[in-house]
């Protein structure tokens, strides 16, 4: 099995906190280079779980299981969907897991069409089995739809102009490959935004794997089970790639973080509540030069974590 280095990883265990012993479930399994290091510190009498919809992750894992000593398990679904199972079955963990975004195998991967540096089919699916790919997205939405998608989704500046370019070159030929669909974009931004600000189709791409994942809507399902599921001094990590996802997590810990939840116009606080997290970190945590320079995936990773305090109100 190829070893993964995966971001944040010394923060992430110092956050996370495993124990022998422990229960910990990787909500997002990728390449398991987490779910590794986590093993290797709850040892023998320990769990781990690991969640992944990407039916080429469940051959990593397998290998993955036959090296490592703690017991594990592979559920096979989205993290959203995988962490309902696990609370209906009645599993508690002491630590939860999130790393979201791509896998590395993902993004090497030629034939997954989500890299905007390689061709490849027009594809993005983290699922191949789910009928909705990239391309269709680009040949079936309409032209304010896809330039809205662009704007929230991608903060993208020239989501109009692009989606405009899209629309006249789909009329010419279907877009299929992400070639064509990189060289429709660089044509469309104005010269000045193609040498600033990275890759000119990053933040398209970055749109498309959102829509074709429902990626936002999956993190806001999987945040409350994950919640429920840990033990009382258990923790939640989450490691986020862009603004919308950080600020997901962000949001989600604020008000179990705080105290008091009388309505704002009290002038004193007269529920007598008690915070149900405490924040594991004075803000978000990012990668120190260091990693940036040797791991470049690792620049944009925030990681926000908390440790549970009290059961859910």
């Amino acid at each position: 099995m190829t070893v993964h280095v995966p971001v944040l990883l010394e923060e992430t265990l110092r956050l996370l906190g495993p124990e022998p012993g422990d229960v910990v479930i990787d909500a997002t399994f990728g390449a398991g280079g987490h779910s590794r290091a986590i093993a290797e510190r709850i040892g023998a009498k320990g769990t781990l779980i690991a969640i992944d919809r990407d039916p080429e992750a469940r051959p990593r894992f397998e290998a993955f299981a036959t090296e490592v000593a703690c017991s594990t398990r592979f559920v096979a679904a989205d993290f959203a969907a995988g962490l309902d199972l696990l609370e209906g079955e009645g599993v508690r963990a002491e630590g939860v897991l999130f790393d979201f975004g791509l896998s590395s195998p993902q993004i090497d991967d030629d034939h997954r069409g989500f890299s905007y540096s390689r061709d490849a089919p027009l594809d993005m699916r983290m699922d191949p089995e789910q009928s909705l790919s990239a391309a269709v997205v680009i040949a079936d939405w309409e032209r304010r739809d896809l330039a809205q998608a662009f704007k929230r989704l991608g903060e993208e500046r020239n989501a109009g102009q692009i989606a405009a370019a899209i629309d006249r070159a789909r009329q010419l030929e279907p877009i299929t490959t992400t070639g064509q669909l990189v060289a429709v974009i660089e044509d469309a931004i104005p010269i000045h935004a193609r040498l600033t600000g990275g890759h000119p189709a990053k933040r398209v791409f970055q749109a498309l794997r959102i829509v074709v994942n429902g990626e936002l809507d999956q993190v806001d399902r999987a945040l409350p089970p994950a919640w429920r599921i840990l033990n009382l001094g258990g923790r939640l990590a989450a490691i986020s790639f862009h603004s919308l996802e950080d600020r997901r997590v962000k949001q989600f810990f604020a008000p179990l973080a705080k105290a008091c939840i009388c309505p704002p116009e009290l002038p004193v606080c007269r529920c007598g509540g008690e915070p149900e997290a405490a924040l594991l970190s004075a803000g978000v945590v990012t990668a120190d030069e260091h990693e940036s320079e040797t791991n470049p995936r690792s620049r944009s990773a925030k990681l926000r974590a908390a440790r549970k305090l009290k059961e859910t109100r």
